[in-house]
C-alpha cells in the first residue's frame, strides 16, 4: 500500500519578499563598498559598510515582526554578511593602507594581503560557527566579536582617518593591527554583550528614550569619530570583560585555598 502523495509534505515554493529585500540591499552596499574602494573612494566605501549594518539589523527584525522567518532567509543573510562584513572591509583596508606593503621587501610585501585574507577567513568562520550554534547559546552574549561590529571597526578606522586627512601609508601599522585584531576577536571565544534582552516593542522608561535621542544626536555631530570610537570600545569590551572575569576567578581560587 503506497502512501497518499497528497499528504507528502513538499518544500514551500518561493521566498518571502520583504525581509530578503533588506538582505539584498545590504549585499548591494557591500558590493558598492568594494567597487568604491577599487576606485580609491574610501569614504563612501566605509559609509556603505555602515549602511549595510543598518540594513542587516533590519532584515531579521522585519522577518520576526511579520512572521516571515525562513531557513532560506537565514542562509541568504549569512552569505550577504560574508560579502558586506567579511570581504568588503578587508578589500577597503587593503586598497587604502595594506597594499602599500608590496614595496617593503619579500616578507612584508606579503603581510598586507595575508592580513586582509586572515580577516576574511575569520569572518567566514565566525558566520559558520554562529549558524551551527543558533538556539544552543546564551542569547545575552555573542561568542566572539560579531562580524558587523568587526567590519565597523575596520571600515570606521578608514573613515575616521580620511576625515582627519590621514593617508593609508601614515596609518599603515595601526591598520594592520586593527585588521588582524578584529579578525582574531571574531573567531575567539570571548563573550560580548548582545543587547538582545532589550525589548523594543514593550514600554520603556522615559530615560531610555532620552538616551536613544542623545545617542543619535552624538552620532550626527561627528559620525566618523563617534562611530569608530564607539565600535572600537565595544570591540575592546570583550577582552576587558574576559580579563576581569579571569582575575575574579583567580582571586576566588586563591581565597578558597
Amino acid at each position: 500500500m503506497t502512501p497518499d502523495t497528497s499528504e507528502v509534505r513538499r518544500p514551500p515554493r518561493g521566498v518571502y519578499l520583504l525581509p530578503n529585500l533588506f538582505t539584498t540591499a545590504a549585499l548591494f552596499c557591500g558590493f558598492y563598498a568594494i567597487i568604491a574602494a577599487l576606485q580609491n573612494r574610501f569614504e563612501p566605501a566605509a559609509i556603505a559598510v555602515f549602511v549595510a549594518m543598518v540594513l542587516d539589523g533590519l532584515d531579521g527584525r522585519v522577518a520576526r515582526l511579520t512572521h516571515t522567518e525562513s531557513e532560506f532567509g537565514a542562509q541568504y543573510d549569512s552569505m550577504a554578511d560574508l560579502v558586506s562584513f567579511g570581504l568588503a572591509p578587508a578589500l577597503i583596508v587593503y586598497e587604502w593602507a595594506l597594499g602599500s606593503m608590496v614595496s617593503m621587501g619579500p616578507f612584508l610585501s606579503k603581510l598586507g594581503w595575508l592580513a586582509a585574507f586572515f580577516y576574511t577567513v575569520m569572518a567566514a568562520l565566525r558566520l559558520a560557527r554562529f549558524n551551527v550554534q543558533i538556539g544552543s547559546t546564551d542569547k545575552r552574549y555573542f561568542i566572539g566579536l560579531p562580524s558587523p561590529s568587526a567590519a565597523a571597526v575596520v571600515a570606521g578606522l578608514v573613515w575616521f582617518s580620511v576625515d582627519l586627512g590621514l593617508t593609508g601609508v601614515q596609518m599603515l601599522w595601526p591598520a594592520l593591527v586593527v585588521t588582524v585584531g578584529a579578525g582574531a576577536l571574531m573567531f575567539s571565544k570571548i563573550l560580548y554583550f548582545s543587547f538582545k534582552q532589550i525589548d523594543l516593542r514593550g514600554r520603556v522608561p522615559f530615560i531610555s528614550a532620552l538616551l536613544v535621542v542623545l545617542t543619535l544626536v552624538l552620532i550626527s555631530s561627528d559620525p566618523p569619530k563617534v562611530l569608530f570610537l564607539g565600535f572600537l570600545l565595544y570591540g575592546l569590551s570583550g577582552p576587558a570583560l574576559f580579563i576581569w572575569r579571569w582575575r575574579r576567578h583567580t582571586r576566588r581560587q586563591m581565597g578558597a585555598s
